[in-house]
C-alpha cells in the first residue's frame, strides 16, 4: 500500500518455499538480473519493430520471438513481484521466485528454439509440446496474479474451464467439445492462442512507444510538460487544477498507465490544488479523472489504440481521427467543471510569480514538439506502422535529449539504457495481460463460445441496440473493476465488442465504446483503482473520491452512447451534419456541466439548475439521432440556454460587480 516502509515481508504459513533472499549481495544480484532482462526485452522488441532481423537476413517464425519476450517477462515478474505481490516493494525475492523465473525464461527459450518442430507435430500432441504447454499456462497465470491480481485469472480460468465441459451446457452457450490435451497444446503454440495478436501488438508497438515515452521524459519532456501546464495555467483561476488537467493529460497519453501517472503529477498537482482551496475529494478527482483520461488523447492515445487499429485490421490514423471529439468533449467537461468549481468557491488563481512565462517556456521547449510531429508525419503522411512511427519519435526525442535538451536537463548516453531498462520493466504487466487474452482468444475461437455469445448476448438484447449498449456498459464496468485499462480492453474487445457488431454497430464505434466504459471501471466505486490512489495522496475519502470522479468524468459513460446512434461525433459522414453535431454537444457539455456544479455565471439555484442541465441534454442529441427533429430540439435547448444566460448575467450585474477572481 502506499505509504508502507520498506521491509522483509513476513513468512507466512502455507508457502512450501519462503526463504528470502535479502542480503545486500542478492539484492544486488537481483537488481542486476531484472535490468539486464528488461534492457534485453526493449532491445530486443525495438529490433522487431524495426524488422532488423529480417533487414539482416535472417527468417524465423514471429512465434519464436514472442516466446523470448514472453519468457524475458515472466523472468522478471517473478523476480520484482513475490507471492503475496508486495515484494516489489520490499526488494527481497525468495528462492521460488528465482526457480520460477528460471523456470519461466528457461521454457520459453525451448519453445523458442523448437517451435518449428512443435509446430509441425502439435496435431499428434507430443509429450513435451503438452508439457512444456500446460507448465506455460500454469506460470502466465501465476505471472498474471503477480500483475494485477485474482480478477482477470478467474476470468482466464473461468473461460478455460468452460471451454473444457462447454459441450455439454444445453442451449445458446453449448460448444464444441475439444479434448484439454488438445486444448493445452492449441492454447500454448497456435497463433490465434498463447502467441498471437495481443502480444504480438504488446511486444511490438507497446514496448515501442512506452519505449518512447521514457526517451521523451529523461530528454526533459518532463519538465517541459510542467513548465507549459504552470505558464498556461497557473494565473487563471483554479489555475491549480487547471495545471493539473494540462499535464496529467499529456502524461497520461504519453504512459498510458492510470496508477503510474497519478502517482507521478498528482504529488505535486494535489497538493497544490488543496492548498489553493479545493477540498480533498475534487483535488483526488480531478487528478484521477485527468490522467485516466490521458489514454483517450490523441495522437499517441496510450496504448489501447494501438490494440485497437490492429484487432480492426484499420489504419491507426482512422482511429485516432474517429478519438478526437470525443477525447474533447471528455477534458471540456472536465475543464468547465473545475473552472466553475473554483469560481463558486471563490478559489484565486495560484501565485506564479516565479513561474516561467510561456514565451519563455516555449523558445527554450519547443522542439519536444517534433517527437510528437515525427510520429503524425510517419502515420499519416507516411502510412508507416505505429511501431515504426514510435521509432520515429523515439530518435527525435534521443537526437534532442542530447543536443539540447530543457534547462538543466539533458541525456547522457547511459540515459538509453537506463530508459530501455524501465520499458522494460513497465511493459512487464501488459505482456501479462496481453498473453491471457490469447487465453480468452483462443478458446473463442477452438470451441466456438466467442460465436455462442455473441449470439446469446444479442439474443438478450432482444434485437434492440440501445439495450444491448446497456447491458454492454454494466458489463464493461464490472469486468474493469480492478484492472489496467489494457487489460479490459483486450477482454472487451473479445467479449463485448462482437456482439456490437453482429448488431449493427459501426466497428470503430462499437470498440470505442468498450474501450470508453471500460476505461471509467479505474475511477468508478466500489473498486475504482485511479480514484483510490488519488485519495490516498490526497488524504480524501476513496468512496467519496471515486463519485465525485464520476461526476467530472460524466462524459464517457454518456458520449459513447450518442456516438454509436450518430457516428459524425467520429468525424464519420456528411460534414455539415458532423460541424452541427460537434458544436451542439460542447455547448451542450459545458450547459450539463453547469448545472452539476450550480454556477452559470453566479450561483443556479434548484430551479435553475435544472432548466440549464435539460438545455444541456437538449443540445447533446447529435442530429444522427432523430434526424430534422433533432436539429429542432437543439434549437430550442439552444435558446432555453440563451435566455438563461442573459438573465444569470442580469442578475449578477444588478447584486455586485464581479470580482476579478471570478472573471473567466
Amino acid at each position: 500500500m502506499p505509504g508502507r516502509p520498506d521491509r522483509p515481508v513476513p513468512q507466512r504459513k502455507g508457502h512450501a518455499v519462503e526463504q528470502d533472499v535479502t542480503s545486500p549481495q542478492a539484492s544486488g544480484a537481483k537488481g542486476i538480473v531484472v535490468s539486464a532482462l528488461a534492457g534485453i526485452l526493449t532491445i530486443v522488441a525495438m529490433a522487431q519493430a524495426a524488422s532488423l532481423p529480417s533487414r539482416l537476413g535472417y527468417s524465423y517464425y514471429t512465434e519464436q520471438f514472442l516466446a523470448l519476450v514472453l519468457g524475458l517477462s515472466l523472468a522478471i515478474i517473478f523476480l520484482v513481484t513475490g507471492v503475496d505481490t508486495d515484494r516489489k516493494r520490499s526488494g527481497a525475492a525468495t528462492t521460488l521466485d528465482w526457480v520460477l523465473s528460471a523456470l519461466g525464461l528457461g521454457l520459453s527459450l525451448y519453445v523458442m528454439v523448437a517451435y518449428p518442430s512443435l509446430v509441425s507435430q502439435a496435431m499428434s500432441l507430443p509429450w513435451d509440446a503438452l508439457l512444456v504447454g500446460g507448465a506455460l499456462f500454469l506460470l502466465v497465470l501465476e505471472g498474471l496474479r503477480r500483475s494485477v491480481g485474482w480478477t482477470l485469472v478467474i476470468v482466464v480460468l473461468v473461460i478455460v474451464g468452460y471451454g473444457m465441459i462447454g459441450h455439454l451446457v444445453p442451449g445458446a452457450l453449448q460448444t464444441r467439445e475439444v479434448a484439454p490435451q488438445r486444448l493445452a497444446v492449441y492454447l500454448a503454440f497456435d497463433p490465434n492462442g498463447l502467441l498471437g495478436l495481443t502480444l504480438n501488438v504488446a511486444a511490438t508497438v507497446v514496448v515501442a512507444f512506452v519505449f518512447f515515452g521514457q526517451l521523451l521524459l529523461r530528454s526533459g519532456g518532463a519538465d517541459f510538460f510542467n513548465d507549459i501546464a504552470m505558464s498556461t495555467m497557473g494565473h487563471k483561476r483554479g489555475g491549480a487544477a487547471k495545471i493539473s488537467i494540462v499535464a496529467s493529460g499529456l502524461f497520461g497519453s504519453i504512459s498510458g498507465v492510470v496508477v503510474s501517472n497519478i502517482v507521478a503529477t498528482g504529488v505535486v498537482t494535489i497538493k497544490l490544488m488543496i492548498q489553493s482551496g479545493f477540498r480533498r475529494t475534487t483535488a483526488g478527482a480531478v487528478e484521477a479523472v485527468a490522467s485516466t483520461g490521458g489514454q483517450i488523447a490523441p495522437p499517441v492515445m496510450g496504448a489501447v489504440a494501438f490494440l485497437m487499429a490492429d484487432i480492426l485490421q484499420k489504419p491507426y490514423a482512422e482511429i485516432v481521427v474517429a478519438a478526437i471529439v470525443p477525447a474533447l468533449l471528455y477534458y471540456v467537461a472536465l475543464f468547465v467543471q473545475a473552472d466553475l468549481q473554483a469560481a463558486k468557491q471563490g478559489i484565486k488563481p495560484l501565485d506564479v510569480k516565479d513561474a516561467p512565462k510561456t514565451g519563455a517556456v516555449m523558445s527554450r521547449g519547443w522542439v519536444f514538439i517534433l517527437p510528437f510531429a515525427a510520429i503524425v508525419t510517419a502515420l499519416f503522411w507516411f502510412n508507416q506502422p505505429a511501431e515504426t512511427a514510435a521509432l520515429w519519435g523515439g530518435a527525435a526525442a534521443l537526437t534532442i535529449g542530447l543536443t539540447v535538451g530543457y534547462g538543466k536537463t539533458r541525456m547522457v548516453l547511459r540515459d538509453l539504457w537506463a530508459s530501455a531498462v524501465e520499458a522494460g520493466k513497465s511493459i512487464t504487466q501488459i505482456i501479462m495481460i496481453s498473453a491471457a487474452a490469447g487465453f480468452i482468444i483462443g478458446v473463442l475461437n477452438v470451441t466456438g463460445l466467442g460465436f455462442a455469445a455473441t449470439f446469446a448476448l444479442v439474443d438478450l438484447g432482444q434485437g434492440n441496440v440501445f439495450v444491448l449498449l446497456l447491458i454492454s456498459a454494466v458489463v464493461c464496468l464490472i469486468l474493469g473493476m480492478g484492472m489496467p485499462t489494457v487489460g479490459v480492453y483486450l477482454l472487451l474487445a473479445v467479449l463485448i465488442a462482437p456482439s456490437l457488431v453482429q448488431s449493427g454497430v459501426e466497428p470503430i464505434a462499437a470498440h470505442l465504446f468498450i474501450f470508453y466504459l471500460g476505461m471509467m471501471s479505474m475511477v468508478t466505486p466500489p473498486i475504482g483503482i485511479g480514484a483510490f490512489f488519488a485519495a490516498a495522496i490526497a488524504k480524501a475519502s476513496p468512496m467519496a473520491t471515486a463519485w465525485e470522479s464520476m461526476r467530472f468524468g460524466w462524459t464517457a459513460y454518456i458520449v459513447p452512447f450518442l456516438f454509436v446512434f450518430s457516428p459524425a461525433l467520429l468525424l464519420i459522414g456528411d460534414p455539415m451534419e458532423i460541424v452541427v453535431a460537434v458544436t451542439t454537444a460542447v455547448i451542450g457539455v459545458y450547459a450539463i456541466s453547469a448545472a452539476f456544479v450550480g454556477w452559470f455565471h453566479g450561483p443556479a439555484g434548484q430551479g435553475r439548475r435544472v432548466l440549464i442541465g435539460l438545455a444541456g441534454v437538449a443540445l447533446l442529441l447529435p442530429p444522427g439521432v432523430g434526424g430534422a427533429q433533432t436539429l429542432w430540439i437543439n434549437a430550442a435547448g439552444f435558446a432555453v440556454l440563451a435566455i438563461l444566460w442573459v438573465t444569470a448575467r442580469s442578475d449578477r450585474a444588478t447584486a455586485r460587480p464581479l470580482p476579478e477572481n471570478e472573471q473567466s
